[in-house]
C-alpha cells in the first residue's frame, strides 16, 4: 500500500484534485476499490461504498486516503495486499497511471449536462502501438445540434493546451462557439482542418498526447471508424444454413413488390420512414422508397412525396433529383443555387415540424398607442439626459407580453405527451433576422426588469446575432416568443409560427393613423393602432384564455403607466 500511496502522490494531475476528490467522493471510491480490490468486489456493499466517500470527503489528502483504504481492507476481512498479491497490485497501478487521469476526466465531463462539453475518448498503446492519447470529438453545443462545421483553429499541431484555452470555433446551428480545452497536453493532431463541413457530433476531430515526444508518432493517425469492431466480429460468425426453399404461392406482382422493399433497405442502409398509405401506394406502383426524400416530420415519407413522383416519372420512368435545374436550364434561366446554412436547415426543420403537428389558431387585436408613444418619448428624454440606450415600441411590446404572461400564465406552458409543464420564468425570445437567417435570442426573466435593462439587452442580443457570435446560453430556454415586422417593415399584420416546445407567439404589426369616433355624434378625431396577433398551441391555450391574454397585454400597451408599478 505504501508503493500504492506514493505512486498517487507522486501524479502531476492527481495532486490537484482535491476539489474534484470532494464534489464526487462515492465515484473515485467505488473506482479505486475497485481497481485496487478485484477479488472482493463481489462482498463489497453500498455502505462501504458510502463509507470511503466519506473518508475521500474528509481526508483529501491521497496519501491518507490510500492508507485509510488499505485498513479497512484489512477490516473487512478483503485481505489483497498480501504478499502474493503485491506484485500484481504493482503491475496494475503502473499499467492504469494513465487511466486514474483519464477516469477523472471522464467524470468532470459528465457531471453537470453542460451542452458546451467537450466528447474525450482515451486511446491505448495496446491497440496499435500508439502512446496514451486523446481523441477530441465533436461536442452537442446545442440542444437541436447533430452535426456542425469547424470556422477555424485557433491551435495548430504541435502546440501546447491548457484547460480553458480555446482549440477552435465550431459552426453550430445556432451560432459560432469557441471549443475550450479540457485537460493540459500538446495537439498532436487535426483530424477536420478549417472550413470543414457537416461533422456529426462525436465524430473525432483532433488528437491530443500528454507527452510532446509523441506527436510525431500520430503524423498518419486515423481514427477508427463506429461499428468496424462489431462488423469485423459479425463476419467472423459462421454463416447459418440456408433454409430450404419454398414454393411460391404469392402472385409475381406480390414478389415483385416484396423484393423492392428489400434492395430499399439494402441499398440505404437504414431504415426508410413512411407512412402506412405512403408504403402501399409504392408498392401498388412498384416505387423504391429510397429513392423519395420525404417531407414529412423528420424527413418521412408521406403520400404526396409518393404522387409527386409518379407525377413527375411519367409512365414508370425515374425522374433525375435535378429535374427541376434541368427545365430552368433548358429554358435559359440564369440561377445560382445557395448554399444551405446549419441555422437555416435547422429553422426549416423546426417551422415544418411546428405548422404539420401544432394545431395554431389565431386570435388579432388592436391596440391604441398614443399614451405608449408618449411615455416612450418622455422615458427617451430621461435616457438621453443619463446616457443611457433609447427605448423602442418593440421594448415596450417585450415588457407588455411579459406582464401578460404573468397574469395569465397558462400561456407561459408548454406541451408534452404526458403533461402540460407551466413556467414560473417568463423568458421571452426576440426573432432577429440576419444574413446568416433567423435568430431567436432570449431576454430571461422580462417580467422583473426595467426597460432601461431590457432595451440594453435587447440591442446586445441583436448585435451578436448579426456577428454570428450568440452563445447558447443567449437562445437557450425562451418561453414565449415576439416577432415584430412592423416597426422596421412597415407590415400591417400576419400570423406566425409557434417556435416549438413553445405555446404561443405574438406577431407584431405597425402602428397607422386611423379616423375614429368621438364624443359627439358628427365629431372625429385622430389615433394611432397597432395590431397584434397571437398565434396559440390549442393543445395548451384554449381559446378563451388567449383572448384573455391579449386582454392583459391591450391593458398594458393602453395604460403604459401600469407597467411600471
Amino acid at each position: 500500500m505504501t508503493f500504492a500511496a506514493h505512486l498517487i502522490r507522486r501524479s502531476r494531475k492527481l495532486t490537484s484534485s482535491a476539489n474534484l476528490l470532494q464534489h464526487e467522493p462515492a465515484i473515485w471510491a467505488r473506482w479505486y476499490y475497485r481497481e485496487a480490490c478485484p477479488s472482493a468486489i463481489n462482498r463489497y456493499d453500498v455502505s462501504a461504498t458510502s463509507q470511503h466517500a466519506n473518508m475521500f470527503r474528509k481526508r483529501p489528502s491521497i496519501t491518507n486516503t490510500a492508507r485509510t483504504l488499505n485498513s479497512s481492507c484489512r477490516a473487512n476481512n478483503h485481505d489483497v495486499f498480501t504478499a502474493s498479491l503485491m506484485g500484481e497490485v504493482k503491475g496494475k497501478l503502473s499499467r492504469t497511471h494513465m487511466r486514474i487521469n483519464s477516469q477523472l476526466s471522464y467524470f468532470v465531463l459528465n457531471s453537470g449536462s453542460s451542452s458546451s462539453r467537450t466528447s474525450l475518448r482515451r486511446g491505448f498503446s495496446s491497440d496499435a502501438g500508439l502512446p496514451p492519447h486523446q481523441e477530441i470529438g465533436m461536442p452537442s453545443l446545442s440542444p437541436t445540434m447533430s452535426e456542425g462545421n469547424i470556422a477555424r483553429w485557433l491551435k495548430k499541431e504541435g502546440d501546447k493546451v491548457s484547460p480553458g484555452d480555446v482549440l477552435c470555433e465550431v459552426e453550430t446551428d445556432k451560432a459560432t462557439v469557441e471549443m475550450e480545452c479540457m485537460e493540459e497536453g500538446f495537439l498532436a493532431k487535426i483530424i477536420h482542418g478549417d472550413g470543414a463541413k457537416e461533422i456529426q457530433v462525436g465524430e473525432v476531430i483532433a488528437i491530443t498526447v500528454e507527452d510532446e515526444d509523441d506527436i510525431a508518432k500520430f503524423k498518419d493517425y486515423k481514427p477508427s471508424e463506429p461499428g468496424h469492431s462489431k462488423e469485423a466480429k459479425v463476419s467472423s460468425t459462421p454463416t447459418p444454413p440456408t433454409p430450404p426453399k419454398k414454393e411460391a404461392t404469392e402472385p409475381a406482382t406480390s414478389a415483385e413488390s416484396k423484393k423492392s422493399k428489400v434492395d430499399d433497405a439494402s441499398q440505404s442502409g437504414s431504415r426508410v420512414f413512411a407512412s402506412p398509405l405512403a408504403r402501399k401506394l409504392a408498392e401498388d406502383h412498384n416505387v423504391p422508397l429510397s429513392k423519395i426524400k420525404g417531407t414529412g416530420p423528420d424527413g418521412s415519407i408521406v403520400k404526396a412525396d409518393i404522387e409527386d413522383y409518379l407525377a413527375s416519372s411519367g409512365k414508370g420512368v425515374s425522374a433525375p433529383t435535378s429535374k427541376p435545374k434541368d427545365k430552368a436550364a433548358e429554358a435559359g434561366i440564369n440561377y445560382t443555387d445557395l448554399p444551405l446554412s446549419q441555422i437555416r436547415k435547422v429553422t426549416a426543420s423546426r417551422l415544418l415540424l411546428s405548422k404539420q403537428t401544432i394545431p395554431h389558431y389565431y386570435l388579432t387585436v388592436d391596440t391604441c398607442v398614443d399614451k405608449l408613444m408618449e411615455l416612450r418619448s418622455q422615458l427617451n428624454s430621461l435616457q438621453e439626459a443619463s446616457g443611457g440606450k433609447r427605448i423602442s415600441v418593440n421594448d415596450l411590446v417585450i415588457k407588455a407580453a411579459a406582464l401578460a404572461l404573468r397574469k395569465v400564465p397558462q400561456c407561459n406552458s408548454s406541451w408534452t405527451d404526458d403533461y402540460i409543464r407551466q413556467y414560473h420564468n417568463v423568458n421571452i425570445n426576440v426573432a432577429v433576422q440576419t444574413e446568416h437567417g433567423l435568430f431567436v435570442p432570449v431576454v430571461r426573466d422580462a417580467d422583473k426588469k426595467g426597460l432601461s435593462k431590457i432595451a440594453d439587452e435587447v440591442k446586445s442580443l441583436a448585435q451578436k446575432a448579426k456577428e454570428n457570435s450568440l452563445k447558447p446560453q443567449d437562445y437557450e430556454g425562451g418561453t414565449f416568443t415576439v416577432s415584430n415586422l412592423g416597426g422596421p417593415f412597415g407590415i400591417k399584420q400576419f400570423c406566425a409560427i409557434i417556435n416549438p416546445p413553445q405555446s404561443g407567439i405574438l406577431a407584431v404589426g405597425s402602428a397607422e393613423k386611423r379616423v375614429v369616433p368621438s364624443a359627439g355624434p358628427d365629431q372625429y378625431e385622430f389615433a394611432s393602432y397597432m395590431s397584434v396577433t397571437l398565434s396559440c398551441d390549442h393543445r395548451v391555450i384554449d381559446g378563451a384564455i388567449g383572448a384573455e391574454w391579449l386582454k392583459a397585454f391591450k391593458g398594458y400597451i393602453e395604460n403604459p403607466e401600469s407597467m411600471l408599478l
